[in-house]
């Protein structure tokens, strides 16, 4: 089983939040960002990191907020909808790990509101991230900035989440890089039917495997 490291993470503006490592890999790092009101220890995508570890793809899962923000947020929920202050949490956490980790290239796994951070990090690092995942994502969050995004980007969506599904076509239809949205049959937003977490994991797993070169790399 691969070992999971729970450390902290220090960012720039002297922000710390929790980052959970997973997976030894191969010079290829898939770094997740989770949804509204979830965190690093989010069941959903620590079983879809598995997945990929046994892929060969070492994992990152980090918190978007830090403790405080999270008690603010509870009450007020007003920070999981900011999705710039999450997207700088991403691009904290890619620049933390390119610290001691160079040559790897790295995906970015997004869901829900995460994705929308995700998409705003690749295109405020688009040097360092070569891939996009989004499982049942809002990409229409990052409206402005979608024609930006230069990465392959892969859309996951449930088949029985039809207002997602919309907003999900929307968004593609503005991005002007490698695309494809996926609908995962019978499968509503949280992805809770008996195997079609495992569905979604493949289909990030293929992605990433395709469009991020294993080994040493230069970014």
């Amino acid at each position: 089983m691969p070992v999971k490291d729970d450390r902290e993470l220090h960012l720039q503006d002297g922000s710390r939040i929790g980052a959970l490592v997973s997976g030894a890999g191969d010079g290829r790092t898939v770094i997740f960002a989770h949804g509204s009101g979830s965190s690093r220890l989010s069941t959903r995508n620590q079983h879809v990191a598995s997945i990929l570890q046994g892929m060969g793809l070492q994992t990152v899962l980090i918190d978007l907020l830090t403790t405080e923000e999270e008690r603010v947020d509870v009450r007020t929920r007003e920070h999981r909808f900011d999705i710039p202050l999450l997207a700088e949490r991403v691009t904290g956490a890619i620049d933390w790990w390119r610290r001691d980790n160079p040559d790897h290239q790295i995906g970015l796994f997004g869901a829900s509101t995460g994705a929308a951070a995700a998409l705003l990090a690749a295109t405020l690092r688009p040097g360092e991230v070569k891939a996009v995942v989004s499982r049942g994502g809002r990409p229409d969050l990052a409206d402005g900035n979608l024609r930006r995004v230069r990465c392959p980007t892969l859309l996951i969506v449930g088949g029985r989440d039809t207002q997602v599904i919309e907003l999900n076509a929307s968004a593609q239809a503005k991005l002007e890089c490698e695309s494809r949205l996926e609908i995962v049959p019978d499968a509503t937003h949280l992805f809770e039917e008996p195997g079609a977490l495992d569905v979604v994991a493949d289909l990030a797993g293929e992605w990433f495997r395709e469009h991020l070169r294993a080994g040493s790399v230069t970014p």
